[in-house]
């Protein structure tokens, strides 16, 4: 089977779609607001590399590739882009490729639905590796053979230069990745953004942090604009910062950013409400997965209010989890003192966080 559907068992398999393409089918499952959509899976990759010889050709290349020599990188990168030129997808993974988006047409009610073709790899979004950035997302895909030909290059996208020498550099063979791709209806986003379940700059888990921009988010992700940051209390949820951005440009489709009025530039792009409701997500993530979440979001202006919020990604989050969490109190030193630091540290505020120190690449 090439292909699987997010409310499938097989999306549920990490080693058949991939991080992404599991978030978004844990989110389904869970009830959660995610657009539909389809995995490409990890065989119609594998098939692709094999039958097309890519894989022997790729594996010779890489012998004399380390991540200590740049130069050895870049030759590794151009004989492999020379072998990518002429290779072909199997017929029958292309059959069920398309036969998918077909059927996803059929489903939203759309001839020629436009959708993101988003790489979904299983070394991507993982606690100790984040490949987030490395590999190819595309938006606004039209037709069957364009969104095959887009499938290619997230499948492609492994071997680029930076995704190479990321890899080589975490001691991992690029071989030894296996690229699922989501298909998913493009969101008509009025606005989009990242949420973090804790404080990015100061991990503090009691906050939940989003920053959100006009259109869609890759002004955000891209660094293109300074977006509107909102801070929430987790356990009270009540928004306690509301620091509006410098939004200048909005995309508000994938292939090329156009101008916001004035009179947008520094207006908040999300309402309180959808803050909280995004918010009531986030926590919503968190216990499912156990662990902080990096959260991607749109506000879908086709949608009516109140079910216009739909999550796009979420991964775990791998800057403040990867470290140690000091015990709150010393055990050895006694519940006489645990309660005395109780007492005197309960009129201790948290300092909101100023800048995201989050890139995502």
């Amino acid at each position: 089977m090439y292909t699987t559907l997010f409310d499938e068992q097989l999306c549920q398999d990490v080693g058949a779609v991939g991080g992404k393409a599991l978030g978004l089918a844990e989110m389904t499952t869970a009830g959660l607001p995610v657009a539909p959509g389809f995995a490409v899976c990890t065989a119609a990759y594998r098939t692709y590399l094999q039958e097309s010889g890519l894989r022997a050709a790729i594996e010779t290349a890489l012998a004399g590739a380390s991540s200590g020599s740049p130069g050895s990188v870049a030759a590794a990168e151009r004989t492999i882009a020379e072998a990518l030129t002429s290779a072909q997808v199997p017929a029958d993974v292309a059959a069920e490729v398309t036969g998918g988006y077909e059927a996803l047409c059929a489903q939203v009610g759309v001839p020629d639905l436009s959708v993101a073709v988003r790489s979904s790899a299983t070394a991507e979004d993982s606690a100790g590796a984040s490949f987030a950035g490395e590999f190819e997302t595309y938006v606004d895909v039209s037709g069957a053979a364009e969104v095959l030909a887009h499938v290619r290059r997230c499948w492609d996208s492994v071997f680029t230069g930076r995704a190479l020498a990321y890899a080589l550099d975490k001691g991992i063979s690029p071989l030894d990745i296996e690229m699922a791709v989501v298909v998913q209806k493009t969101v008509r986003a009025r606005a989009a953004g990242v949420m973090f379940t804790l404080s990015p700059v100061t991990g503090d888990r009691s906050r939940i942090v989003l920053e959100a921009s006009w259109g869609l988010g890759l002004s955000v992700v891209g660094g293109e604009v300074t977006p509107d940051r909102y801070t929430v209390d987790k356990v009270r949820l009540t928004v306690c910062e509301r620091v509006p951005g410098d939004k200048r440009i909005e995309y508000r489709r994938g292939d090329a950013p156009v101008s916001v009025p004035e009179d947008r530039w520094s207006q908040l792009c999300l309402s309180d409400e959808q803050v909280l409701a995004l918010a009531r997500l986030g926590k919503s993530l968190e216990r499912l997965q156990r662990c902080p979440q990096d959260i991607e979001f749109a506000v879908d202006e086709d949608l009516p209010a109140g079910a216009d919020v739909v999550l796009l990604q979420c991964r775990p989050e791998t800057i403040w989890s990867a470290k140690a969490r000091k015990p709150a109190f010393d055990p050895s030193a006694g519940l006489l003192s645990m309660v005395a630091a109780s007492v005197s540290g309960a009129d201790t505020h948290h300092t909101a966080p100023t800048k995201s120190g989050h890139s995502r690449g």
